[in-house]
């Protein structure tokens, strides 16, 4: 199985609106994407990379699987 590797921001922005999401919208603390019911909150983007374990979470809470995130095409 392959594995996950860290990404820049800017990246998990891109796949995620392949996957569907809409966004980056701005609102509280920290910006949020949306699909369909679901509102996906998301890292700032000021820091460097978005590291395997946040991107584990953020996977599950967007109800993601690996399969799907690895498959995007770049």
């Amino acid at each position: 199985m392959p594995k996950l590797n860290p990404i820049s921001w800017r990246e998990l922005i891109a796949n995620l609106k392949a996957l569907g999401f809409s966004g980056p919208y701005e609102g509280g603390k920290h910006p949020y994407m949306i699909k369909g019911r679901l509102v996906l909150t998301l890292p700032n983007p000021h820091k460097q990379e978005i590291s395997v374990d946040l991107l584990k979470r953020l996977l599950k809470q967007a109800d993601i699987d690996r399969d799907a995130w690895l498959g995007i095409k770049k």
